[in-house]
């Protein structure tokens, strides 16, 4: 729909969270009659003037000319059922955001970022590289900053981090160039199946560029069936014709005569995981005509966001590394493999998703010293440690005190990291390494990630003097 459609209509906003919010103050701005519900009556004191708050969070008003819905909500929600039962179109925030783009004289340029695992670290790599070639850019999407906020601010080149949902629900978006990092289980218990998942990340490649990482063969599948006229594959091996990779630690660009870009030493964070990110960033830039040395200078400025497996604190020659974003088992894989040779004794623990951790419990146990878990998908966990590393000194962390989960006590998810922690600590000696990677997500104990790896930091720094290690 364009402004003008959308001015006078009757548009429903189901969910006020953050992309909700500005959807909502966008669509007021184009002169939408906005009604916003939530199942949370709190969020909804946070409406943008102009707008109503409250409603059937499960309903469709009649007249309803629109709904945008938060990026959550699954196909076999009711109010999807009730918008299909209705005729009502119903779509997510990066669809409006595009829809607006659109209608600009100057539309933004879109360069879309997604996979299972990388995806924020290579948006923040691609802004970092677009504003260091003087591009008006800026990372937003599942980043934290609604694209239909950068939209509205007027920026000339979007790197936009979008998830399976956001995709799912944003049919029309077609960008200068998109990028599919990896696939691997996830989400399933959303999507329904890994191929329902992949076919909604394979529409990051319905772009004029084309970018995938062709080291993952379900990420090499969708770029072979991309409809793009232009298809890049970037690998961690030395690269052919159209494609990014590795040559004597160089980063090297045999896609868009680039020749040598920056060297892999110079990439943050570091190990495979890292680089094959740089790459990507790198071709998404080239392709839309940024050059060598801006490459170089934005991957070499980059660094990396909090709980991303950096170290929080050394104790007694032992390093406690906060990778909480590890939310999957192919995150906590990458995790796990680059702490070799060091041992590890790890923290995992949490909402699956319907993802299975018994390949990579087979594949890594031989690096574990010992491994501590918590989180409501805990008997998975456990049953895949006792079939591939029935030796391995395990400890299962509930609360605080060991006792199951009060549900009335306001400190049990510190009580359970903090626990988690120490058992970790009992069982690491010196030059090993306490690893949160916990391949699940955090929302059964705590809030968000992002509090799963304070609470970690808090609990580590709590065991005794921390120090920065060594450079």
């Amino acid at each position: 729909m364009t402004p003008d459609e959308l001015s006078g209509a009757p548009v429903l906003v189901a969910g006020a969270g953050v992309s909700g919010l500005a959807a909502a103050a966008a669509l007021v701005e184009v002169g939408a009659r906005v009604t916003v519900t939530d199942a949370r009556e709190a969020a909804l004191a946070d409406v943008p003037p102009g707008a109503v708050a409250g409603g059937d969070p499960d309903s469709v008003p009649a007249g309803t000319a629109l709904v945008v819905t938060s990026p959550g909500r699954r196909p076999d929600h009711p109010l999807v059922a009730a918008a299909a039962a209705a005729g009502v179109p119903l779509v997510g925030e990066p669809e409006l955001a595009w829809w607006l783009g659109q209608a600009r004289e100057r539309p933004p340029v879109w360069l879309v970022v997604t996979g299972t695992n990388g995806k924020t670290t290579t948006t923040g790599m691609l802004a970092a590289v677009l504003r260091a070639a003087g591009r008006n850019a800026v990372a937003c999407g599942n980043i934290g900053y609604p694209v239909v906020e950068a939209v509205q601010a007027g920026h000339e080149v979007l790197a936009v981090e979008l998830s399976s949902f956001q995709l799912h629900w944003s049919p029309s978006i077609r960008a200068r160039a998109g990028c599919v990092l990896n696939v691997a289980d996830d989400h399933l218990d959303w999507h329904g199946s890994f191929a329902a998942y992949a076919a909604a990340k394979a529409q990051a490649l319905r772009a004029d560029v084309a970018v995938a990482g062709v080291d993952d063969p379900a990420a090499a599948a969708l770029l072979a069936e991309s409809p793009a006229p232009r298809r890049i594959g970037v690998t961690l091996g030395a690269p052919g014709p159209e494609q990014l990779g590795v040559v004597d630690g160089m980063l090297v660009d045999r896609a868009f005569d680039g020749g040598p870009l920056v060297e892999a030493a110079a990439v943050h964070p570091g190990g495979a995981p890292g680089i094959a990110d740089a790459l990507a960033a790198a071709a998404l830039a080239r392709a839309v005509g940024v050059g060598p040395d801006a490459v170089r200078s934005g991957i070499d400025d980059f660094r990396p966001g909090p709980h991303r497996g950096g170290v929080v604190a050394t104790v007694d020659g032992v390093r406690y590394l906060d990778d909480s974003k590890a939310t999957n088992p192919h995150a906590a894989a990458a995790s796990l493999a680059a702490q070799a040779p060091h041992r590890v004794v790890w923290i995992v623990g949490g909402l699956l998703k319907g993802a299975s951790v018994d390949e990579l419990v087979a594949r890594h146990a031989r690096g574990l010293r010992a491994a501590v878990v918590i989180g409501t998908d805990r008997a998975e966990i456990l049953a895949a440690l006792a079939r591939h590393a029935p030796d391995l000194p395990v400890a299962e962390v509930l609360t605080g005190d060991d006792d199951a989960m009060p549900e009335a006590r306001t400190d049990a998810r510190t009580d359970v990291m903090a626990a988690a922690v120490r058992r970790a600590a009992a069982f690491a000696r010196p030059d090993d390494v306490v690893l949160l990677a916990p391949a699940a997500a955090s929302m059964d104990q705590f809030t968000d990630y992002a509090e799963r790896g304070q609470r970690f930091a808090e609990a580590a720094a709590a065991l005794g003097p921390a120090r920065e290690p060594a450079p």
